[in-house]
């Protein structure tokens, strides 16, 4: 019961430590008693001790055990130093080691500073974690194939995997003037920016939307899956990249990573950089939409994420109906 919190701490420019050894004045004092207690009990023994010096002593003891007990039970219930214990005369502390720094630059999302920084990355040709609009990604500027590739290391993921790629807007598809039926259209203006990841048909286009060299390894051969986040971060970080290579930033096979946290941890030492945004909006990917045969008056749902297939399909009814 002798043994209470420490009176002093250390700098608050350090982590705080457990006192390894401790030792303060009330114990002190007590210690000092009991050894002239235990001198006084010879003497009994030997029938040479005052009977005064032996009440006072034994009154020394008893109030030195009293205020101590009492003091450490009011101290440990209430957590802080209610009793004075008399300061730490003895302390020896444990050095813990300064944390390591992050595997890679994890800058904030609500930065401007931080955006530019991820950007640049990207404009490079590194790869980097992203908040999207669903969970967190893997990306890579379009214009860098070897980036692209790197994804497919970093994710150990198949390369017969196609990744899709992301734009700011349907105005800036729109630009690019591709091929596409007013049904696609209308069923794009519908489903972006959203969690809806629409796969068409691939066209020279792609190179005037910006996908520039990336151009083979994204997609497949024939087909490209394209979203439009609604997420203002990556609108914004795509504005000044241009189209990205996405992908969801886990390794394959596992689950999608849902705080920058997961990111840093899982691929931090593999990546350029991972823009922090704390926790993601789903806790599941996109659905993805095929539409290389919408003309046809169908579409097929490939994966269903965070939108219900069902709500997907009842968009495309819908348009379907007005367009007819």
């Amino acid at each position: 019961l002798l043994c209470g919190p420490p009176t002093a701490t250390l700098s608050t420019s350090l982590p705080r430590l457990p006192t390894a050894s401790y030792s303060n004045l009330v114990l002190l004092s007590l210690t000092a008693v009991m050894e002239v207690l235990i001198v006084c009990f010879l003497l009994f023994t030997l029938e040479s001790l005052p009977v005064p010096l032996e009440i006072v002593m034994l009154t020394i003891f008893s109030i030195l055990c009293i205020y101590g007990a009492a003091a450490s039970l009011a101290n440990c219930i209430f957590g802080k130093e209610l009793i004075l214990m008399g300061p730490s005369l003895l302390r020896a502390e444990t050095v813990k080691e300064a944390p390591t720094s992050p595997p890679c630059i994890n800058p904030s999302s609500h930065q401007t500073s931080g955006l530019r920084t991820i950007a640049e990355k990207l404009n490079a040709g590194g790869v980097c974690g992203v908040p999207t609009d669903t969970v967190y990604a893997l990306a890579a500027s379009c214009k860098h194939p070897e980036a692209i590739e790197k994804i497919y290391r970093i994710k150990d993921r198949p390369q017969e995997k196609p990744i899709c790629i992301f734009i700011s807007n349907v105005d800036q598809l729109r630009a690019a003037a591709p091929p596409f039926s007013p049904l696609l259209w209308e069923f794009m203006e519908n489903v972006y920016p959203g969690g809806v990841g629409c796969i068409v048909k691939k066209g020279d286009w792609l190179k005037t939307l910006g996908v520039g060299d990336g151009y083979d390894r994204v997609g497949t051969k024939d087909s490209i899956m394209i979203r439009v986040p609604d997420q203002t971060i990556t609108v914004h970080l795509i504005d000044m990249t241009g189209p990205l290579a996405i992908t969801s930033a886990n390794p394959s096979g596992e689950t999608d990573s849902t705080h920058h946290d997961m990111v840093i941890s899982r691929l931090g030492h593999w990546l350029d950089g991972v823009l922090c945004d704390g926790q993601s909006n789903e806790v599941v990917a996109s659905t993805v939409v095929n539409c290389t045969k919408i003309d046809e008056g169908d579409i097929t749902i490939l994966r269903e994420g965070c939108v219900p297939a069902a709500k997907v399909m009842h968009i495309f009814e819908r348009v379907k109906n007005q367009i007819v």
